[in-house]
């Protein structure tokens, strides 16, 4: 809506923004060239409240899309899953549970996995009534949930994969009880433990020295003596004697805070994650906790080879018991390129050159199909930026210039916030950027904000390739900047936005829904997408020289990547219960995995939710090819189920050109084969841009990623005849020398793309 009213003008305090108060509607604060609301319109949602913080954490912007964000803005309890346990956090007590697997025939012929929450060992207070918890405390994968008031204190540690749950208590004895009848066992004669045996599970319960244990009906409590209100929890993953013996050594090593570091090196693409643990030392002399790794952690990990100590059986496969405070994973970055090179003298141009005729003439109406929204509108620009990359590529430069000026044109109507519909709102309440119209509860649940933000920013570092004028921060880049620190902010305990929002450090992957409510916990769909956000945060902060930044986002990128190996594709064997039936996962929660999405249960999308988009930066899709047959030759079989319930595909092609491209980072030769030049086609795709992807693996190869080199934006690639393609680019406005692992040397001039080829040594 347009107003015509004096401005008043003042500083924002927070991002450097210049506030712009009009009269009589909301305030708007000047981006560079654009501006974002500080107040939604008046039909508009706003982001729900975060109604379980305690007042030192509403201090800070608001850490949304987390595995405990149902504790933050639930008005009811709510599951956390921290693996290997899940808690929950009534008025009735604190409640701590070790899951166990369900298998869930579906109506598809399938199965789904869960993990319930079930049969907790419930501790509370007994000199006062505990309220529902409340976050106290967050650092990057623990934290502290306060269930006291006032004077009266009743605090509870939880880490993702730690054994433990430390507790704190200002007065009075603490009572232990589980939900079936449970016994005492005597697996050790240490008088500060207790140990029950409930429902087949063994509860170990660590007092201080002077507790004294009294069985009250079906509680038991611990008397602790004066000056000395703590405990710790743990659910045994056996019940033997050294078992206990050994979280008897750690128990009294009290976590107080996790802390991630990440470093890149440039020369050899090693990214090396440090996980760090602080403790407080409760009684004796052992300062070391035990931490639980997770698959991607320890599978393959010379470094804790050797070191580790027992396991439990989790939804994420064996969490393994590590003593230490300290460890860390070291993965290899497996480059991209923003755009591969044209196509020269091939004998099917023509046809592409046809196909981008008509893509290029309907690139308008291609930009926005179905959705109005942030999501509908950031794939419609990635579509035709990709679209603009062949025409490019391929010596167009009218088409070229007409996309660009079309791409420019929509940014700056979204960006410009003078738009009658669609606009971006700054709120300082959390801590967050939302767009307008609203799509898939983005605002009101602060949904999937790096699905969203990651395609804009994508679009806009491709358009910054071209012209880094208009992407510069006085213009275009600031807005950029903006979405960027929403979803991607490196600091810790800011208060305007918080740190890296969507992403679970100890997990190693992204989180899409913002409150995470549901028996089942937090939950992504498209890990697909998320990786195309990380890739646009590597690309833009290249070509902006912010080498933090694009650390940060090879961090991202490749971590996601391995999380993406281990969870949804399990391509060790590694996690998948053995009752599964399908070869990949599409819905990946807390406490369960299934195949399915939240739209539909046509197999196609099924699969595909977790391809798209497939661009240059998803070359990771094609480094085990024998998952990625194994999955595709799923599909008949899928497809038949599918309609032997009535149901059927519309198109009954749905997707092919995603399929194609998934098996040309594979198999060029069958890719095209598959793919149908007048079959369907996802939308965020375009004919163009998926037959020169399929042409261009068929000339140079799949990717192969033996081979590294010292600068970020490279790809590999080698044919079965043996040779290979070997691509830079260098965003830079000099020329740079560009080093492969295996000899080759490229010299890549200025805001360029350089390709080489030679025949593989045998």
């Amino acid at each position: 809506m347009q107003h015509a009213f004096r401005f008043l003008t003042f500083t924002l305090a927070i991002a450097g923004l210049q506030i712009s108060c009009l009269a009589v509607a909301q305030p708007t604060a000047k981006v560079g060239a654009g501006q974002v609301l500080l107040a939604p319109r008046t039909a508009d949602n706003s982001p729900p409240p975060a109604i379980g913080l305690t007042d030192a954490m509403k201090k800070q912007a608001v850490a949304t899309n987390q595995w405990y964000s149902g504790l933050t803005f639930s008005p009811k309890p709510e599951v956390l899953f921290a693996h290997p346990y899940t808690v929950k956090a009534p008025v009735s007590g604190f409640e701590l549970a070790l899951p166990t697997r369900q298998v869930i025939a579906t109506e598809r012929k399938d199965t789904e996995i869960h993990y319930p929450h079930r049969s907790p060992l419930v501790i509370a207070p007994v000199a006062f009534k505990a309220i529902q918890g409340k976050l106290a405390k967050a650092s990057d994968w623990a934290i502290d949930i306060s269930m006291g008031s006032g004077a009266e204190r009743f605090d509870l540690t939880v880490a993702h994969g730690s054994p433990y749950v430390f507790g704190r208590i200002s007065q009075g004895p603490v009572s232990f009880h589980t939900a079936d009848q449970s016994q005492r066992t005597q697996l050790s004669s240490d008088d500060r433990v207790l140990t029950l045996t409930s429902g087949g599970q063994t509860f170990a319960i660590f007092g201080p020295s002077g507790v004294r244990w009294e069985q009250s009906g079906k509680q038991w409590l611990a008397h602790l003596p004066q000056g000395k209100g703590y405990f710790s929890a743990a659910v045994l993953p056996d019940n033997k004697p050294e078992t206990l013996a050994l979280f008897t050594r750690h128990a009294y090593a009290f976590i107080t805070q996790t802390q991630v570091t990440w470093q890149f090196n440039e020369t050899t693409n090693a990214v090396k994650t440090e996980y760090l643990v602080s403790t407080e030392v409760m009684e004796g002399n052992e300062s070391q906790t035990l931490q639980g790794l997770y698959p991607h952690h320890w599978h393959q990990n010379a470094q804790v080879s050797g070191k580790l100590v027992g396991q439990y059986e989790s939804i994420r496969g064996a969490i393994k018991l590590l003593p230490s405070n300290q460890f860390s994973t070291e993965l290899t970055y497996r480059g991209f390129v923003p755009h591969w090179p044209g196509l020269k003298n091939h004998p099917r141009n023509d046809e592409l050159n046809t196909l981008l005729s008509a893509d290029v003439r309907n690139a308008r109406r291609n930009m926005l199909q179905i959705g109005n929204g942030p999501y509908w509108q950031g794939k419609g620009l990635q579509r035709i930026s990709k679209v603009m990359d062949v025409a490019e590529q391929q010596g167009d430069a009218d088409a070229t210039k007409r996309l660009q000026s079309l791409l420019k044109g929509r940014i700056e109507q979204w960006f410009s916030g003078k738009d009658r519909s669609t606009y971006f709102h700054l709120d300082k309440t959390l801590g967050t950027v939302l767009a307008y119209p609203e799509e898939y509860f983005a605002v009101e649940q602060m949904n999937d904000h790096h699905f969203h933000y990651g395609y804009w920013i994508r679009t806009m570092a491709d358009l910054a390739l071209r012209d880094p004028e208009w992407a510069s921060d006085a213009q275009w880049g600031a807005m950029t900047q903006l979405l960027i620190k929403d979803i991607a902010t490196a600091e810790r305990g800011r208060a305007d936005f918080p740190f890296l929002r969507t992403f679970d450090i100890y997990e190693g992957h992204s989180w899409a829904s913002g409150v995470g409510l549901g028996d089942l916990g937090n939950n992504q769909e498209s890990s697909s997408e998320a990786i195309n956000a990380w890739s646009a945060l590597i690309l833009w902060a290249e070509i902006r020289g912010d080498k933090a930044l694009r650390d940060l986002g090879v961090y991202l990128y490749t971590t996601e990547i391995e999380a993406i190996r281990h969870y949804w594709f399990d391509v060790h064997n590694l996690v998948f219960a053995p009752e599964y039936k399908n070869k990949e996962v599409s819905m990946l929660f807390g406490g369960a995995y299934k195949h399915n999405t939240w739209w539909t249960d046509e197999p196609r999308q099924i699969k595909g939710i977790n391809l798209l988009p497939i661009s240059t930066s998803s070359t990771y899709l094609g480094l085990d090819p024998e998952h990625t047959r194994r999955s595709l030759a799923t599909l008949p079989e899928d497809t038949r189920i599918f309609e032997s319930r009535g149901k059927r595909a519309n198109p009954t092609d749905m997707w092919q050109d995603l399929f194609a491209k998934y098996m040309g980072l594979t198999d060029p030769a069958a890719a095209l084969k598959m793919w149908d030049r007048w079959g369907a086609v996802e939308l965020g795709d375009t004919r163009t841009h998926a037959l020169h992807f399929l042409l261009s693996l068929e000339n140079m190869g799949p990717p192969d990623f033996s081979v590294t080199a010292d600068h970020v934006l490279h790809s590999v690639f080698k044919r079965a005849d043996g040779q290979r393609t070997y691509l830079a680019y260098n965003t830079a406005n000099t020329p740079r020398t560009v080093k492969f692992s295996d000899g080759q040397v490229l010299e890549v001039p200025a805001r360029s793309l350089a390709q080489a080829q030679r025949q593989a040594s045998r």
